[in-house]
């Protein structure tokens, strides 16, 4: 992926900086708790960055595609709390029959994660969204700096071509659409991986499997983040 390196190191430096220059998430606009009962930083989008992330093109739906209720997560592959929030979501999106799992590739961490991510981007537009979440899964399973050559690996594990998906990745289209979401999420102060967005409220950082099970129990219940 050498004739897209110099455009992935801006995006990565641009990137980077918005997110690490927070020391803090934030306040708790809603009254959501994770698993050890401390308050979890979320805020109300807005009108404005609701439809903005609606019009993304990076999106990668999964579970039920006409779910009443949609949870996205903005991850980096190389985000630890990502991997470690990786088997919730797994757990959240199988079990939960009438969830609507979106995952929005926000590789902002170094230039191995903006590699991965594209080859990861490119490869769940050959995937069904069944497929897609074992790739996704499987990426995660090995340890070590996931790069554009791990996510190839772990294609090739789910019957992927490698050569047609690295040159799939290797575009500029493609790397634009990751642009949009890093530019999407630091618009939107999502300063953190991972981060969720529900019912028009971003939620930063992982709050646990039973604080989302709750969440999205909420939602269903009176259409509100907290009943």
């Amino acid at each position: 992926m050498r004739r897209l390196s110099i455009i992935v190191i801006a995006l990565v430096i641009c990137a980077a900086v918005s997110v690490a220059a927070v020391a803090q998430f934030g306040p708790a606009q809603y009254a959501i708790k994770d698993s050890d009962g401390d308050p979890v930083s979320n805020f109300d989008l807005g009108a404005e960055m609701s439809a903005r992330l609606a019009k993304l093109a990076g999106k990668v739906e999964v579970g039920n595609l006409q779910g009443d209720v949609t949870l996205l997560q903005f991850y980096d592959l190389n985000c630890p709390y990502c991997r470690q929030a990786a088997a919730d979501v797994n757990a959240l999106v199988i079990a939960d029959k009438k969830l609507k799992l979106v995952f929005v590739p926000y590789a902002v961490l170094s230039m191995q994660s903006l590699q991965g991510a594209l080859v990861e981007l490119a490869a769940a537009k050959m995937l069904t969204p069944e497929k897609f979440l074992q790739f996704h899964n499987r990426i995660y399973a090995s340890r070590g700096v996931i790069d554009a050559p791990h996510v190839l690996a772990a294609a090739q594990d789910v019957g992927l071509d490698q050569q047609q998906l690295a040159a799939a990745a290797n575009t500029e289209s493609t790397l634009e659409i990751l642009k949009s979401n890093a530019t999407f999420g630091s618009a939107a102060r999502l300063m953190v991986t991972p981060a969720y967005v529900v019912n028009g409220v971003a939620i930063l950082g992982h709050p646990g499997l039973k604080s989302l099970q709750g969440v999205i129990k909420s939602v269903r219940a009176c259409r509100k983040i907290v009943c």
